[in-house]
């Protein structure tokens, strides 16, 4: 018994051994914030579980998601796992604060947590010491946006860009200084403060150049009135570059060191080259340009021989280049000629359908000072235009737009009719001018070309409410101008009628009334079309307006007006006298009425360029006159029965602010020469005031108006550089004659009333052409009692856009002479009053043209000078 007793002691003592030992290896294994270090070894574990803390408004998951952790994944502690996973944290850039901890091992799992902290959400961004053109421009480039999370390096890259900005605008000491800070009305936001200092601009102080022997060096840093070889790179506080930019930016800078070399390139020194330059602070304002080259040797043209041509014979290609053996090696010259100019070269192949040529000059020999050029030629195969696709059109018939393209479909390729095209197109007056650009998508391997035209859809119907003040209180005028009409949707004739409208055939239609009651009335309408009948370009045209006016202007309290009137004309009695007796009233006994048609039909002519229309135009007008005592006739009626007719001329790239191109027109109005069908004695009828008969013999003599009207107006468009936003020289020349076919029988009506702002209306001058001529009152070169017979007229307009589009705002200064004359005879184009001002043009699709002016007036007439002056402008004028 006792050694059974013992034996089971012993193995309850080994059993309790053994589980002691088991309890204290599991309790080893359940640990609690465990202390990892990397210093220990690495403990080879499962995870267990994964908490993500810190963030709220994000799903767990996709939190966890980007770890690359996942539950029961073995991995190593420490080790690379968890270090990977704080770096994918890190990388994804919305977190400013990552940690992952252990919470507990227990057994051979491993529980982690993982602390997040989100990187602060922008709320505001203040922009300081800035123009809001400018906010509007860094908010584009700095890509800094409300509700987005903000990081150090998006700060940073925004201050390098902002730096650029005004770097690139002239300021290039500009201090940017962006600040954060916490949002208290928002948890977890923060605002920017993005303050900017942009110091003065930075100007030019000195150019020094070194090495010029043979370029001058005022032909590089520019005259008064010529370029410099830097282009826009001058020397500021100098006079003669009073007109010129002086702001320095470093791309003015770059692109002024390839100038440089293309001038010298341009004089045959193809070898130039700049050996150093440097740029430096000269004070907060000014920097210094240090600019040292080495000229080369001036070469020139040995032998020019062409290869690869078979279309165009060598000597025809040589007479089109223009440049011959012992020319002066100047490769700008040699470059426009090949593809730049309007005859060049390259324009002989592209107008042709040879859209894949390619010229490459090459120079395959160099002799001393000998250049021997090989022009080799890749002419390709002619390409056909598969497809014409127009995009962007939503207002317009489909076949409006196709007809004024000369690019079609099977049309051999050319670029002539290319940019004709893109020229009708802006013309129209429909879509954006500005954005009117061909996108060419050329397929080599059939040998045809896609062109399609993205255009930008412009409302150009307008609506006017006016009112203004005259001598008989407020005048209102209310008008409508439909120019994209269409008399078939009229009528219901055209099958793709387009909603309720009648639009959609571009067509004009003009409505308008403008009266004050009583004293003066005003109506009119028109209608014109440039594709009558739809098929080819010919213009019609028909309008008609009634008008009716009171006198209303003054009664000499103590004789008749006309007496008074010729009293003081003739030299009796003073000024003051004269009119310190007036006083204005109404009186219905005195009026004049207008009643007036036209018909007018006109075609695109084909030599000797399609640029040219010719239109004629047969217009009747009555005028009917009651006591009206600012006629020669002051009672019945007359009437003008004319024909006009017109050449005219225009190629202007851009009908609201034409860079390039010109106008002209030659016209002639004619009345038939009644005084030879009647047979009356013009010569005494009609001479003797104090007769009886004197207005019957008036109404007699012109009952039917006569005359011949002769006039030439031309106007040119130049840009000044290469680039949209440039300086615009217009010239502009015209004058006028009012002829006669009987010298006793002058006609009082169809004169010109000179001076002013040009704009016609409610006046006095009812049967008159106003001219204007800024600088002067209104009519002041052709006073009351004097009638213009003959005018001239020159300006000169500096113009600059400071908006283009569908409006168009663009800045002026003119000079501008001109003078009227009472008789063809006296008609001298040499004297001349002359003005000079400045004004503002700005264009509204619903308003069209308006505009102000300043001009002074530098000569007397008829005793005044002109002095300073305001006009006022609305609608376009020719």
């Amino acid at each position: 018994m006792s050694h059974i007793k013992i034996k089971s002691l012993l193995l309850l003592v080994i059993a309790t051994m053994t589980l002691t030992t088991q309890l204290q290896a599991q309790e080893t294994r359940r640990i609690i914030n465990p202390d990892i270090t990397y210093a220990g070894n690495p403990m080879s574990l499962e995870i267990g579980g994964l908490e993500v803390t810190g963030v709220d408004g994000y799903e767990d998951y996709v939190l966890l998601g980007i770890s690359g952790l996942t539950l029961g994944q073995q991995i190593e502690v420490p080790g690379n796992d968890i270090t990977n996973a704080v770096k994918r944290y890190w990388k994804h850039g919305l977190f400013s604060d990552v940690s992952i901890a252990a919470d507990s091992i227990i057994g051979d799992k491993v529980y982690l947590t993982i602390h997040l902290a989100l990187r602060p959400r922008v709320s505001t961004i203040n922009y300081i010491g800035v123009k809001k053109s400018e906010m509007e421009d860094l908010e584009a480039k700095l890509g800094l946006m409300k509700g987005s999370q903000i990081t150090p390096n998006m700060i940073n890259r925004a201050k390098i860009l902002a730096q650029r900005y005004y770097d690139d605008k002239g300021y290039k000491n500009a201090e940017i200084m962006i600040r954060q800070r916490d949002d208290i009305a928002n948890k977890g936001q923060v605002i920017l403060d993005i303050e900017v200092d942009k110091k003065e601009k930075t100007k030019v102080r000195d150019i020094i150049i070194v090495g010029n022997d043979h370029l001058a060096t005022g032909k590089i840093k520019g005259k008064l009135f010529t370029k410099g070889a830097l282009g826009k790179i001058y020397e500021a506080g100098k006079f003669r570059n009073f007109f010129k930019p002086k702001k320095f930016t470093p791309e003015r800078y770059t692109e002024g060191k390839k100038k440089l070399i293309d001038k010298y390139n341009e004089y045959g020194y193809r070898d130039a080259m700049i050996l150093e330059d440097s740029v430096w602070n000269v004070d907060d304002k000014h920097v210094n340009v240090y600019i040292k080259v080495e000229e080369g040797q001036k070469y020139y043209i040995r032998n020019i021989t062409w290869v690869g041509n078979t279309v165009y014979s060598t000597d025809y290609l040589s007479n089109v280049l223009g440049m011959k053996k012992g020319d002066v090696y100047n490769q700008k010259l040699l470059q426009k000629r090949l593809s730049e100019d309007e005859d060049a070269v390259g324009n002989n192949y592209w107008n042709n359908g040879y859209l894949f040529y390619n010229l490459q000059p090459t120079e395959v020999n160099i002799v001393g000072d000998s250049v021997d050029l090989e022009m080799r030629i890749f002419e390709g195969q002619q390409a056909h235009i598969n497809r014409v696709r127009i995009n962007g059109n939503d207002r317009l018939y489909e076949n409006v737009v196709r007809r004024e393209l000369r690019t079609k479909p099977g049309d051999l390729f050319s670029k002539d009719a290319l940019q004709r095209s893109a020229r009708e197109l802006a013309s129209m007056g429909h879509f954006d001018p500005e954005k009117v650009n061909p996108d060419i998508k050329p397929n080599y391997e059939d040998g045809t070309v896609d062109i399609n035209w993205d255009l930008e859809q412009k409302s150009n119907d307008q609506i006017e409410f006016s009112l203004g003040w005259g001598q008989t209180g407020i005048l209102g005028k209310v008008g409508l101008k439909l120019n994209n009409f269409s008399m078939r949707n009229l009528f219901n004739k055209n099958k793709e009628h387009r909603g309720i409208m009648p639009i959609g055939d571009g067509e004009t239609l003009s409505l308008s009334a403008q009266t004050n009651g009583t004293y003066y009335q005003s109506y009119s309408t028109s209608y014109s079309t440039s594709w009558f009948g739809g098929k080819r370009p010919i213009q019609f045209s028909v309008g008609a307006y009634y008008s009716k006016q009171t006198d209303v202007s003054s009664y000499y309290r103590n004789t008749g007006w006309m007496n008074n009137y010729y009293n003081y004309m003739y030299g009796y009695g003073s000024y003051n006298n004269y009119y310190n007796n007036y006083e204005d009233y109404y009186d219905p006994d005195k009026s004049v009425q207008l009643i007036g048609i036209n018909v007018g039909w006109g075609k695109r002519l084909r030599w000797p360029d399609d640029y040219f229309t010719l239109s004629t135009q047969l217009a009747y007008t009555r005028y009917m006159l009651k006591n009206w005592d600012y006629f020669l006739v002051s009672n019945g009626n007359c009437n003008n029965l004319a024909l006009n007719i017109s050449l005219n001329r225009s190629s202007t790239d851009n009908s609201l602010f034409p860079r390039r191109g010109s106008e002209f027109d030659l016209s002639l109005s004619i009345t038939p020469p009644w005084s030879s069908f009647q047979k009356k004695d013009y010569a005494n009828l009609a001479t003797d005031r104090t007769s009886s008969t004197y207005h019957e013999e008036q109404q007699e003599k012109y009952r039917w108006i006569e005359y011949h009207k002769w006039k030439f107006k031309s106007r040119t468009y130049t840009a000044l550089t290469n680039s949209n936003k440039c300086f615009v020289l217009m010239t502009r020349v015209e004058f006028g004659l009012l002829g006669h076919y009987n010298k006793y029988k002058k006609s009082p009506f169809e004169t010109f009333y000179v001076g002013g702002d040009g704009m016609s209306g409610y006046s006095y001058g009812y049967a008159e052409e106003t001219i204007a001529l800024r600088g002067y009152d209104n009519g002041a070169l052709t006073p009351n009692g004097a009638a213009g017979y003959a005018y001239d007229r020159m300006s000169l307009e500096l113009r600059y856009p400071f908006m283009l589009g569908n409006t168009t705002i663009y800045g002026l200064t003119f000079l501008e002479a001109g003078n009227a004359w009472t008789s063809v005879s006296k008609f001298n184009p040499f004297d001349i009053k002359r003005s000079a001002g400045v004004g503002v043009r700005i264009f509204l699709p619903m308003v069209g043209l308006m505009g102000i002016d300043w001009g002074y007036g530098f000569d007397k007439v008829y005793g005044t000078k002109g002095g300073s002056q305001f006009h006022f402008i609305l609608g376009q004028e020719f």
